[in-house]
């Protein structure tokens, strides 16, 4: 592969980690930047990651991996998804609490992997193409980390703007993200 296209396929397989990334922006109480930093370094590494094992499974496993894929992100991100606008609806009675200044790892880490689940079938596609997966890998987790960051700050701004539902968007997005996936998916096999 060569640079341009290795670029263009690390912003593409950021894309979604950066949608969720302005969900995960909004449901906090004004996101410094170390925040937003530490959020895109769990994403970007999730992300560049999910290909080396996406690369490795593919000489063992990739009809399985390529059927599934969709599955487990679209399962994982409306689960999330679905939380989140739960603990919104919960809290439109009450009067307006604290957001968090963080969210915990293990949110953050589930909802990566859940936005990385394309990046691992594109490893798989990649062990068929006889490329070098640890630049490429490297270029994801990167763009990763870079959107990501910039995903939470443009969240911090929507959640000023949007005020206690920031928490209910950011829950639509992920469903969002989670549907997109999955209809991506099956409209190509149609």
């Amino acid at each position: 592969m060569n640079f341009a296209s290795t670029a263009l396929l690390a912003m593409a397989m950021s894309t979604d980690a950066f949608a969720a990334a302005v969900g995960k922006g909004t449901a906090l109480e004004k996101p410094r930047w170390s925040e937003a930093l530490r959020i895109g370094a769990i994403f970007g590494v999730i992300e560049a990651i999910t290909p080396v094992i996406g690369w490795a499974l593919g000489y063992a496993a990739s009809s399985y991996v390529k059927t599934w894929d969709h599955w487990i992100a679209f399962t994982l991100l409306c689960v999330l998804g679905a939380r989140m606008v739960w603990a919104a609806l919960r809290k439109s009675g009450e009067e307006e609490t604290e957001k968090p200044r963080s969210h915990g790892f293990w949110v953050l880490a589930v909802t990566g992997f859940a936005t990385s689940i394309d990046a691992m079938a594109v490893g798989v596609g990649l062990a068929f193409l006889d490329v070098n997966i640890v630049p490429v890998a490297a270029a994801i987790g990167f763009a990763t980390f870079a959107m990501v960051t910039l995903g939470v700050m443009v969240g911090r701004l929507l959640g000023n703007v949007a005020g206690r539902w920031a928490e209910a968007i950011g829950g639509v997005l992920l469903i969002g993200i989670g549907s997109a996936i999955l209809y991506e998916h099956l409209s190509a096999l149609a």
